[in-house]
């Protein structure tokens, strides 16, 4: 039986479940029978294609006294409108909290109630983007229920939503027998190592999804299990885990399993404190692994020594990745020369990231050359020379891996090539 999600806090109370039942559909009541019977408050209500999302959206919560949410009310007349100029396939819809252009009232669980009515049969949409609200574990129950149902949706962001352990498991769950969703962010939701497990669990079943993004969700020590997963799984592409607390025994257990692994191509462990001694397991596997494209390692501490070790492997033996980053990581000159001078030997390793490390005049002058050979190629680092009094130095660009990773951008294009490397490099289903 599934998990069944806590009522939030200040929900309004429905009293014992005879009363709830006796009572007009309001918000969804969490009593055992609808934990054993998920699909209980779908049944009876029908959905109108010929009427459009916004109208719909407003006669249901009408019908389920539930308040209009403006937010939600104006991405749905947008999209009504690229329906009608003909632009209806492949829909991402987009109502994250942090969208900083337009009035936000946050989605919350009872929200995202009526939403997924709404969405459940509208096949044109393979894409959900609800970052930053206020779903919570409700609202993961209902996520869950539309992952179920809308067979399209193949992009789902749920980052920051206050979802915990129960909310994790229901997703995780409902993803066993899944085919069809490919990119999923739970980014920022503590579902904590009791969460973990289940998607670590749920990997060496599913056989559908390609991009996973587990960071900052309160996990540690789980590489034991994740390891083991990508042992099984030959489906995964990307996998974040930034923000674990790996540490070196963890990357150890990861680079064991990546012996045997021939799908991941992105691998993100960037804030996990790291240093030297974990560069030795990874150096060593990369000189037999020939899928992984892209490592994050930003913001450990693998000093001159780690890269010392990264670079004699991308030398002499590597020749599938293609982009490092190794951003604020205790790296002095040298093992930064290292690296530089490991691009001129390695062709397919064209994008390195190495803001944050302390620059002498010997890795100003490495990195300026690769620049003006054409080697490194201005959009593929962080860093670009300029000359004072004779003498070059290096400023930071903003180019990177995945700048947009927390934010978007007001601005201007939010996933350029050049600021979210990664994304190009590994494209995966729907783009974030």
């Amino acid at each position: 039986m599934a998990a069944q999600p806590p009522r939030p806090v200040g929900e309004r109370s429905m009293g014992s479940p005879q009363e709830a039942a006796r009572a007009p559909a309001r918000s969804p009541a969490w009593t055992p029978t609808q934990a054993r019977t998920p699909g209980a408050a779908l049944v009876g209500q029908r959905e109108s294609p010929e009427s459009g999302l916004q109208e719909h959206y407003s006669n249901l919560c009408m019908e389920k006294s539930q308040k209009i949410n403006p937010f939600i009310l104006r991405i749905l007349q947008e999209v009504d409108e690229e329906i009608k100029k003909g632009l209806a396939a492949g829909i991402t819809l987009n109502i994250a909290g942090n969208n900083r252009l337009v009035p936000v009232e946050r989605v919350t669980g009872e929200d995202f109630w009526i939403l997924s009515r709404i969405l459940k049969n509208c096949l044109y949409i393979n894409g959900l983007d609800v970052g930053y609200n206020l779903l919570s574990d409700v609202g993961a129950y209902y996520a869950a229920k539309l992952v179920q149902k809308q067979l399209n949706l193949i992009y789902l962001n749920l980052m920051f939503n206050d979802i915990g352990p129960e909310g994790g498991e229901l997703i995780a769950k409902v993803l066993h027998k899944n085919q069809t969703l490919k990119y999923l962010r739970m980014t920022g939701n503590k579902i904590e190592n009791k969460g973990g497990m289940f998607f670590a669990a749920m990997l060496q079943i599913n056989s559908s999804l390609e991009k996973l993004d587990l960071g900052d969700c309160d996990l540690e020590e789980s590489t034991v299990h994740i390891g083991r997963m990508l042992k099984e799984n030959h489906c995964l592409v990307v996998l974040h885990m930034c923000k674990h607390d790996i540490k070196n025994s963890g990357i150890q257990q990861l680079c064991d399993a990546l012996y045997l692994n021939s799908s991941l191509r992105y691998l993100d462990v960037s804030c996990n404190k790291i240093t030297h001694d974990g560069m030795v397991y990874l150096a060593d596997v990369l000189k037999s692994n020939t899928t992984l494209e892209v490592i994050d390692l930003s913001f450990n501490r693998i000093e001159n020594a780690g890269a010392n070790y990264l670079s004699e492997t991308l030398t002499s033996h590597n020749r599938s990745l293609k982009a490092l980053s190794v951003i604020s990581n205790n790296i002095e000159g040298e093992g930064l020369v290292a690296l530089s001078q490991s691009m001129k030997t390695n062709l397919t390793f064209s994008h390195i990231y190495i803001w944050g490390n302390k620059f002498d005049e010997a890795t100003c002058v490495a990195y300026s050359d690769l620049i003006q050979m054409g080697r490194l190629k201005p959009d593929n680092t962080d860093v670009e020379p300029f000359v004072v009094d004779g003498r070059v130095y290096l400023a930071e660009v903003s180019n990177g891996l995945k700048k947009h990773y927390y934010w978007t951008s007001t601005s201007g294009e939010s996933y350029d090539h050049s600021s979210n490397a990664g994304f190009a490099l590994v494209p995966v289903g729907q783009q974030p």
